[in-house]
């Protein structure tokens, strides 16, 4: 069970023996176990200075495990947010809740509801907005650190899959982040946890077919996991295309079908193929665009 009343000797102390692990390369089970115990942990910005818990627990988001890097990251986010919203409340002169008052008791010891804890509901509407037109955003503009794996390659497919779903998007930086983490992890464990060429290759069209401005339902779905992180990397490319660009691409194919069909006036003879009927080596053909533009020529014989 997680503690919920760990001062900042023994925060600090939980850390010294996170840190520890994490450097000897303890097992995930050992180090998650260790995370545990610092779930129930209230950050203050005192705590966490005298503590220095934070930098700990942002150094094991390092580690090569997924579940530790997400537990250890969702921590991490989770005491930012609650400094933040304690700074936010100083600032606007309603100070946080005493324990007391979490609890639901008034100070002469009677129960009270006057004072009751925020809901998790109100804690979550207080996720950092974008500042910048959605058409615009991307790591940089967002001021979002996408360096957590430790990985140089999959830091930058991380950016990439943020860049791809922020397009567009008025989610909140932390929210879009989190589902790109997601993302990045599935792809990652599907090419057998190897930042492998295809893996590299999956991570550009993902982001590719994201980026197309008539893509929204896929952003959309992709952000609200819908279509989950797993399905999401495993999808082929026609299925990543948006309703229109699959209708565009029937009507050319259609078009060029029909333009193949029309007789031609004049055609090139080959003297390196063979006719499968006569034997012959001089034989006539043409050559149209019956697919997709990334398609290669069909060849007509006769």
């Amino acid at each position: 069970m997680a503690a919920t009343n760990m001062n900042a000797k023994q925060v600090a102390e939980a850390g010294k023996n996170l840190a520890k692990a994490h450097e000897a390369g303890e097992s995930a089970a050992t180090i998650l176990g260790l995370l545990a115990q610092l779930e129930g942990v209230k950050a203050t910005e005192e705590l966490l200075r005298q503590s220095k818990i934070g930098v700990t627990v942002t150094k094991v988001r390092q580690n090569k495990d997924p579940k530790v890097q997400e537990t250890a990251t969702r921590l991490v986010n989770r005491w930012k947010a609650e400094v933040n919203l304690k700074k936010k409340r100083a600032a606007e002169g309603s100070p946080a809740p005493s324990n007391k008052a979490l609890n639901g008791a008034s100070t002469n010891g009677r129960s009270s509801t006057s004072s009751p804890a925020p809901p998790q509901k109100e804690i979550k509407k207080e996720l950092r907005k974008s500042t910048v037109a959605p058409e615009k955003r991307n790591t940089k503009e967002d001021a979002v650190d996408h360096q957590v794996t430790g990985n140089p390659v999959r830091d930058g497919c991380l950016k990439l899959m943020y860049d791809g779903i922020a397009f567009m998007s008025e989610e909140s930086p932390d929210a879009v982040l989190d589902v790109a983490r997601k993302v990045e992890v599935a792809a990652f464990e599907h090419y057998k946890n190897e930042t492998s060429a295809e893996y590299k290759q999956k991570i550009r069209s993902l982001f590719q077919n994201l980026k197309m401005k008539g893509n929204t339902l896929l952003r959309r779905d992709v952000f609200s996991m819908k279509i989950t992180p797993t399905r999401f990397v495993t999808m082929t490319s026609d299925e990543l295309k948006s309703e229109e660009k699959r209708q565009q691409d029937a009507a050319l194919e259609k078009e060029n079908m029909n333009k193949a069909m029309t007789a031609q006036e004049e055609k090139a003879i080959s003297t390196t193929m063979t006719c499968g009927k006569c034997k012959q080596s001089k034989v006539a053909y043409s050559q149209a665009q019956t697919r997709s533009a990334d398609e290669p020529l069909t060849t007509f014989f006769s």
